[in-house]
């Protein structure tokens, strides 16, 4: 089959949600993506954080091969070893105390967002309240939605569920002035990702820590983005010297095999009774399987330290870019692998990414003028060498 019959195929029969790029991508190796007309492209987007290991990783292609052949699922009714292994790794690697799998990281904040009402109603039926940020993103679902503080994504879908209220991130003064006794829970990003790759200042989650710790309420940080090591530490908190009462994850969790996960302390965990949640597919043996690939291949040091070593110096090339456009380019942004440039205006960001996937990368805009790299964690000085050169000759023609 040709592109040109997937193109019409796809617009006959799949809902439009997406704004697509007219390319067929067929296969992977690495950082590297090839369409079906053998057409090569460096993957700076890594599936938007999925694919951390990269492309037909040769160690996570044979675990899901091997797990297919045995089990492919079998109903949380049952116990598996790779969902119990999963489970010890990452309640080992957070220092927190139990996790659940599910599907994505929408039904991952979906429980957390739950477990965190079900512990503030135990304290007090009026402590109900969940506060999130301007600009984030915690997913699609009525709930994931409404906590999610971009008010374009809320038209046409009301009522949205009651009960959520936003800050400025990194504005603790206005987080104290609205949290309180009714507060159940503080739902953060540790990196915004979606909403244009912002960091917290200074000693910003710590002041958020205490302010929580205060009035009893939980903190919630969404890792699902800047989670498995896209910041240079396993979990992006670990930069900041705080551990939350839960945190969420999903994207690159499995490689690109579909998964999220929340993780609680004990203290949380106790709000649950057997009944007050579920799912069917989550945490089932091949998506576990797969995890445990991640799991067992980013948390090591020189994994990590590999994906600081890169990502400063990914960092520095992007500064360069902005000190030659400077009038083009006015903020460069993020930790590790997950960065962004945020560009003056909004006028020529699509553009860019459109000029940039014609020569051969792939690239992404997000909140209509930061251009964000969050590609897999196996890329290469190289590999940015390249990436460089073709941005630095596409921004110039914007620049000029």
């Amino acid at each position: 089959m040709q592109e040109q019959e997937i193109f019409a195929e796809d617009q006959q029969s799949y809902l439009p949600v997406f704004n697509r790029y007219k390319i067929v991508l067929d296969h992977g190796e690495g950082a590297e993506v090839w369409d079906i007309n053998g057409k090569k492209y460096l993957d700076f987007l890594g599936g938007i954080a999925v694919n951390v290991l990269g492309h037909n990783n040769k160690a996570l292609v044979q675990a899901v091969t091997e797990q297919a052949g045995k089990l492919i699922h079998c109903s949380n009714l049952y116990y598996t070893k790779p969902q119990a292994d999963a489970a010890a790794k990452l309640v080992k690697l957070s220092g927190l105390d139990k996790a659940f799998f599910a599907n994505s990281g929408a039904e991952a904040n979906e429980g957390a967002i739950k477990i965190a009402r079900k512990y503030g109603y135990n304290i007090n039926p009026e402590k109900t309240e969940i506060i999130s940020a301007w600009d984030s993103f915690h997913g699609r679902t009525l709930a994931t939605l409404t906590a999610t503080g971009q008010t374009h994504y809320h038209e046409g879908l009301g009522p949205l569920p009651a009960g959520f209220t936003y800050v400025h991130y990194n504005d603790i003064a206005e987080l104290e002035s609205k949290i309180s006794d009714k507060t159940a829970a503080v739902m953060l990003e540790t990196i915004q990702g979606e909403g244009g790759v912002h960091t917290p200042d200074g000693d910003y989650l710590k002041q958020v820590r205490e302010l929580c710790d205060k009035h009893g309420a939980l903190l919630i940080l969404d890792e699902i983005q800047a989670g498995i090591g896209r910041s240079g530490k396993f979990f992006a908190y670990e930069n900041y010297g705080i551990k939350p009462d839960i945190v969420t994850l999903a994207k690159g969790l499995a490689g690109g095999v579909p998964i999220g996960a929340f993780i609680v302390t004990d203290k949380v965990a106790a709000a649950f009774k057997p009944g007050d949640h579920g799912t069917t597919f989550g945490g089932n043996p091949l998506a576990c399987a797969a995890a445990n690939v991640v799991l067992d291949t980013v948390p090591k040091d020189e994994f990590l330290k590999n994906i600081q070593a890169v990502g400063k110096y990914f960092k520095d090339k992007l500064q360069e870019l902005a000190k030659k456009y400077p009038k083009f380019i006015v903020d460069v942004r993020g930790e590790g692998l997950i960065l962004g440039a945020e560009l003056a205006g909004s006028e020529h960001g699509r553009d860019i990414v459109n000029d940039c996937l014609a020569k051969g990368l792939i690239i992404n805009c997000t909140a209509g003028k930061v251009l964000r790299f969050i590609p897999p964690l196996i890329i290469t000085t190289a590999q940015i060498d390249e990436a460089f050169a073709v941005m630095d000759e596409v921004i110039g023609k914007y620049a000029e």
